[in-house]
């Protein structure tokens, strides 16, 4: 937890608590390097502002991204970020077999096989696949894209590694599943 004194605790505690009624794990572990909350905060500030590639298209990738990695944490407060923007609840159940599922339209199954790429260990976006994503997207499009994912490895392998559980975002709503099984906490 925080030291309470820390001045960017006290600003993260505020922050999380009136945008999300509650405090956020990782950001009560991240405060304990006010330096690297800070670096963290303004990536994730200009990733939310970043408005080239379509929001829900980010979400997807998001969502694919945590569901590949495993993170539960990620999980639970992607899904409830899913309900809130009032995306089909029927795409988080269908993001492991989402190139046969008709709930998904071309860009969004694109969006979704490349967050799959970059979510493997070593990461593996084809060139085809890069060929497939400019052809449809622009590159400041691409760039969001890939740091929306880039970033969704980050959280779940950093929630990894402190072992946060869900915090019941999702509060029984739909939620995506995990594609791999998780680390035991």
């Amino acid at each position: 937890m925080p030291s309470p004194s820390s001045a960017i605790a006290k600003i993260a505690t505020w922050y999380s608590q009136k945008r999300f009624g509650q405090n956020l794990a990782p950001v009560d572990v991240t405060a304990a390097s006010p330096r690297i909350l800070i670096g963290y905060g303004v990536f994730e500030t200009a990733l939310e502002s970043a408005r080239q590639m379509d929001e829900s298209l980010k979400h997807l990738a998001a969502m694919k991204t945590a569901a590949m990695v495993g993170c539960e944490w990620c999980i639970d407060f992607g899904s409830m970020l899913h309900h809130k923007k009032g995306l089909p609840a029927d795409q988080l159940m269908a993001l492991p077999t989402f190139r046969e599922s008709d709930v998904f339209n071309d860009d969004e199954k694109l969006v979704l096989e490349y967050a799959e790429a970059l979510s493997r260990t070593p990461a593996e976006p084809a060139d085809e696949l890069l060929e497939r994503l400019r052809a449809r997207f622009d590159e400041a499009q691409i760039v969001e894209l890939t740091a929306t994912v880039a970033i969704e490895n980050y959280r779940a392998r950093f929630n990894h590694a402190f072992g946060l559980a869900p915090q019941g975002f999702a509060k029984g709503d739909a939620c995506a599943v995990p594609e791999r099984p998780a680390i035991p906490t």
